[in-house]
């Protein structure tokens, strides 16, 4: 039986706190997996920068794995159980511990293996807590709203990342006195690897709104076995009837291999920036603030679009600007162009990401959403090793990170193409005429 829905859904306060979470998630990978640690771990980590290269993308594919092959499983059972909130408290507390202790990895070869191992648990434990956090959005949001609120969300994580990049850059980076004295020299880089902890209390500290103010569905009353049993039964019928559900699975079909691109390129952002045009600590950070702010108001514009024109229409829009200016990226070898194609690569960003969000939650019977969104991270997941890995792959032959990068723009090209075939619902909000809303 579908669990109730939550007590409170809709109210502003509730609303608000959801999408703060992104806010504060959004450290994680803007910090920690596109600019900071991940260049960190490939030119002071370690043994060489085309090595690390490869060694961050398999790091990258085996979490990825973990989720595609577990993701649906524990949506299933969140189903089966009804609450979301416990299951992205414990997420949320593993991947805070897991960012605070890359602390510990030092400027030495010695610490490769620790380096990848603690990443890829983090990275786990954030990618299980997005599964059930997607899938509050339908239960505590108006139908009309959910494109905006989705987009709105997204925007506020790239203002997140892009607070907590700044913070970064004056206190740690910036300054030849760090905050607590860390030791910037080229043995210990102790103002680097502040970034672990710093992720870390910035994730645990902004979250708190989520599991305070954002009601939760109510409980189903069963047993944790019992959740288990019935949610494996509901996941395996549910694949077995998959023609049943059709329309949704061209819809993963076609995210799982666009995302794909997506999670490459932003596994891979940083490091491209540091070895394609020589990008030092201080100009990725300047980099990444740029990034966010372009993709925030991205995200924050589209989502008008989104509710608007509907966000398969808007996940179009937005896989023709990757293509286009991503092209671009890759073809040019001054910095100048650097500077001024990225920033309009950053605005399709939150567009392609946060409008997907928005038409798994339309497409997803109310029934089923964890289940659903489980799946969802799986489309994202199930492939997600193939990028980094032919990344590495390209890198390796060729000895260029470009060759590497340009094999990103084969999965935002059949993405495209898969996509096309997708029927959005209609509602009220998507009709073209307007609909609810201010400026419809």
């Amino acid at each position: 039986m579908p669990s109730p829905p939550a007590d409170g859904a809709g109210s502003r306060r509730a609303i608000a706190a959801w999408c703060l979470y992104d806010w504060a998630n959004s450290a994680f990978p803007t910090v920690i997996i596109t600019f900071v640690f991940a260049p960190y771990f490939t030119q002071a980590v370690a043994e060489t920068e085309i090595q690390g290269s490869a060694q961050w993308a398999w790091a990258v594919s085996i979490s990825a794995l973990v989720v595609a092959l577990l993701g649906p499983t524990g949506g299933a059972v969140a189903d089966a159980a009804g609450r979301r909130k416990p299951w992205i408290f414990a997420l949320t507390v593993l991947c805070v511990v897991c960012a605070y202790l890359l602390w510990y990895v030092r400027p030495t070869t010695d610490d490769v293996m620790l380096a990848l191992a603690i990443f890829v648990v983090a990275n786990v434990a954030f990618e299980f807590a997005t599964v059930f956090y997607n899938a509050m959005l339908p239960d505590i949001t108006p139908a009309r709203l959910i494109g905006r609120v989705s987009g709105w969300a997204w925007g506020l994580g790239y203002a997140g990342g892009l607070v907590c990049l700044v913070i970064v850059l004056v206190a740690f980076v910036q300054t030849d006195s760090p905050l607590f004295g860390l030791d910037k020299s080229e043995t210990e880089l102790e103002h680097v690897r502040a970034v672990g902890p710093m992720s870390a209390l910035w994730y645990a500290f902004f979250s708190l709104p989520l599991f305070l103010f954002t009601p939760d569905r109510r409980s189903t009353g069963i047993s944790p076995v019992q959740a288990v049993h019935d949610g494996l039964a509901t996941l395996v019928q549910s694949l077995r009837d998959i023609r049943r559900h059709a329309n949704v699975a061209r819809y993963l079909l076609a995210r799982m291999i666009y995302t794909d691109g997506l999670n490459t390129l932003f596994a891979f952002g940083g490091i491209f920036a540091a070895h394609a045009f020589g990008m030092d600590i201080e100009e990725r950070l300047i980099f990444g603030i740029v990034m966010n702010v372009t993709a925030g108001l991205g995200a924050a514009a589209f989502a008008w679009i989104d509710d608007w024109i509907g966000a398969k229409r808007t996940i179009l829009i937005a896989l023709v600007g990757l293509i286009v200016v991503g092209t671009a990226l890759i073809l040019v070898h001054a910095k100048l162009w650097f500077w001024m194609l990225a920033p309009v690569l950053g605005v399709f960003f939150g567009p392609a990401q946060a409008a997907s969000r928005s038409l798994m939650a339309r497409l997803a019977p109310a029934e089923m959403r964890a289940e659903m969104f489980g799946l969802y991270a799986f489309s994202g997941k199930s492939s997600a090793f193939v990028g980094p890995m032919l990344y590495g792959v390209f890198t390796t032959a060729f000895g260029s990170d470009r060759a590497g990068m340009a094999t990103v723009l084969v999965f935002f090209l059949v993405g495209f193409y898969l996509l096309l075939s997708v029927r959005e619902p209609r509602t009220p909000a998507a009709q073209p005429s307007g609909g609810s809303g201010a400026g419809r």
